[in-house]
């Protein structure tokens, strides 16, 4: 209730914000974001195993969810700047470096939930025309990643190798295959499989490999693997069965007996959209469904209405960062994809989610009723 009216306060002020103050003062916000990020390392408060929050006294404060809101801010400032030219390298390598460096800073804390969010950011800047080519090749290295870790680096070079025996066999017909550019990928390829297989092995913690090896599948130790289920994909089976037992009408509001029975862990945050299956069944999870499809829909459309390009660029960050937080957290939940602690927006219990989700939202809603005003 605190972190709910501290929002609303925040609405107020920023919707009486000049418009053109998250423009001018957006690099310094990013500078601040960063430096609360290093601060966590000598001053964090540790939680779950994670150093991401400042003890305030009466309450915590996570900077990861006010470095979301910088991020998005900083990039659309850079990528409007009449001197940037997304087409030029670059450009291209300080527009990736804007959403990387807290995503670097986040990562060791550990959460590398919060530092996946990061990443959506560079949506908008295929929205501004980066080569798809690009988003071609981020695909591909998320393929190999789940395949080394499926069937290791040996199948992956002997794939790797048969393609380049096709091509070479190619090249002699009527197609022309650049050999030393195919050569120069798959070597690439191989490397980034290896250090998939050293950061799996190495840099992640054992309750990440344990989510990873759940969801691939990848314990072949039968006792191990039932082991794994038991503890790290406890959450995971209990939400599924919630939501399974929440038939289509659900059993209504307080009334779900494995949430009131706190089968499900931390059913009020990462996991609250179990809670939502179980009290109002298909019907409820339906309904939120729909309800975001229909703001993402409603974001995009004023996004694209936006005359001033910072405000169209920052539209499409506030799209990226909910879409993404929607989408693994419910993927989470159902089980279709691993554990990744982030939270449903305005959904799950935590004040400085729900102050920064909010404050991401209203700073857009702020420049496109500056659109309005203006007649533009």
């Amino acid at each position: 209730m605190f972190f709910i009216l501290v929002s609303f306060a925040s609405i107020v002020i920023l919707l009486s914000l000049d418009p053109n103050f998250y423009e001018r003062f957006s690099s310094v916000f990013y500078v601040v974001a960063l430096v609360l990020l290093l601060g966590l390392f000598p001053f964090g408060k540790t939680i779950s195993g994670a150093t991401s929050w400042y003890d305030l006294g009466f309450f915590n404060l996570q900077p990861s969810e006010f470095a979301k809101v910088a991020a998005a801010l900083g990039l659309a400032k850079y990528l409007s700047d009449i001197q940037t030219d997304i087409k030029r390298r670059k450009d291209q390598l300080y527009s990736f470096l804007i959403i990387l460096i807290p995503a670097i800073l986040i990562i060791p804390q550990p959460d590398p939930g919060s530092a996946l969010v990061f990443f959506s950011l560079s949506f908008v800047i295929f929205r501004e025309g980066l080569p798809l080519y690009f988003l071609g090749i981020g695909l591909f290295a998320i393929l190999v990643f789940v395949t080394t870790l499926m069937f290791g680096t040996l199948w992956i070079g002997i794939g790797l190798a048969v393609l380049l025996v096709l091509f070479l066999m190619l090249k002699n017909k009527k197609f022309k295959i650049p050999v030393l550019p195919v050569t120069s990928a798959i070597v690439l390829t191989i490397l980034f499989s290896l250090s998939v297989n050293f950061a799996f092995n190495n840099v992640f913690e054992q309750r990440h490999r344990d989510r990873f090896s759940l969801w691939l599948r990848l314990e072949k130790d039968p006792d191990k693997l039932e082991e794994i289920q038991k503890t790290i994909g406890y959450n995971t089976y209990q939400s599924e069965k919630a939501i399974e037992s929440g038939g289509f009408f659900g059993k209504g509001f307080l009334e779900g007996t494995r949430t009131k029975g706190n089968f499900v862990p931390e059913q009020h945050t990462d996991y609250i959209f179990s809670t939502v299956g179980e009290e109002w069944g298909f019907i409820g999870t339906a309904t939120v469904i729909v309800i975001f499809t229909l703001m993402f829909l409603r974001l995009v459309f004023l996004a694209e209405r936006q005359k001033n390009d910072f405000g169209r660029m920052y539209g499409y960050g506030v799209i990226s960062i909910l879409l993404i937080h929607y989408f693994i957290n419910i993927g989470m939940v159902i089980g279709v994809l691993p554990t990744i602690g982030i939270p449903l927006p305005f959904f799950s219990y935590g004040g400085s989610g729900l102050l920064f989700f909010t404050a991401l939202l209203f700073i857009f809603l702020k420049l496109d009723a500056n659109r309005m005003k203006e007649g533009i």
